[in-house]
């Protein structure tokens, strides 16, 4: 496991560049006009044998969101790996976003390279399979065992752990009618900070709601909620106010609160959703 801070990430995955180096003197944070960063968490092997490359991202801005579509402002090359990438960037820093998968046996030498364009200025990051960059996605913390929390989108579906996470079967909607989407969670309880609830309950699975991908606003009637520990389910509402195809992300937090505070990749879990919407 390990915790490196993000220049330092930059700098030793090839990035200490003049342009990169830009962005990494302290100066006064600013609510609007910085550069987003994209991030390279590191890897972990899937119970299927493939593999996933975890990537997230620093928005430098205190309060711009920041919407870069797909295209070449916003591109992961080889362009086989191209799309899993978010459009939709909020505000400081967000850990293991979302993950490219490779199959097994992928070449260890070759890069995943994941490049945002913003303000005139063009930001990269290789994703690789460096055996030091191994991450504890779904295997557990060591030391504690805890587990990333399980997501699905059926009562009765398979679950998932991890950044890969979770993918529901794809929605229609309207623009401008709610669409009602149920997520259920549940968690092993054994979070590294030993957080309980009440009655010396397990604290509760937290769950986030964004928008991963797509061209217009979306407006979430519920954007958090807890489950039990034990397990359970939450619902919320989705409205879209422009048509298209968009990408809707659920973060699931255990206890530990490590998808904020730059842990070892463990433990936290993603599920998505896609939406086509028509007027």
């Amino acid at each position: 496991m390990r915790n490196v801070p993000l220049a330092l990430t930059l700098a030793i995955a090839g990035l200490a560049q003049p342009l990169a180096a830009q962005e990494m003197p302290l100066r006064p944070r600013s609510g609007r006009g910085l550069t987003v960063t994209p991030a390279y968490e590191g890897w972990y092997e899937n119970l299927d044998g493939t593999i996933s490359l975890s990537f997230g991202y620093h928005n430098r801005n205190m309060v711009e969101v920041v919407e870069i579509p797909l295209g070449d402002r916003n591109r992961i090359e080889p362009a086989e790996f191209d799309g899993s990438q978010p459009t939709r960037f909020e505000p400081q820093r967000h850990y293991g976003v979302f993950v490219v998968r490779v199959p097994a046996g992928f070449d260890p030498g070759t890069r995943i390279y994941w490049t945002l364009e913003m303000h005139g200025r063009e930001l990269r990051v290789p994703g690789h399979l460096d055996p030091q960059w191994k991450i504890d996605a779904i295997a557990g913390e060591a030391g504690s065992g805890n587990r990333p929390p399980a997501l699905r989108f059926e009562e009765e579906g398979e679950e998932a752990v991890g950044p890969a996470g979770a993918m529901g079967d794809p929605r229609t909607a309207v623009v401008g009618r709610p669409l009602e989407i149920t997520v259920w969670a549940r968690d092993d309880g054994r979070a590294r900070t030993s957080i309980r609830g009440p009655a010396g309950e397990a604290a509760p699975v937290s769950l986030t709601w964004f928008k991963h991908q797509g061209p217009g606003k979306v407006d979430f009637g519920s954007p958090t909620a807890r489950v039990p520990a034990e397990g359970g389910s939450a619902t919320t509402t989705v409205t879209f106010d422009a048509p298209g195809d968009y990408v809707l992300r659920v973060l699931a937090n255990d206890a530990s609160g490590v998808s904020t505070a730059g842990h070892a990749q463990c433990c936290w879990t993603n599920a998505f959703v896609k939406v086509s919407v028509s007027r």
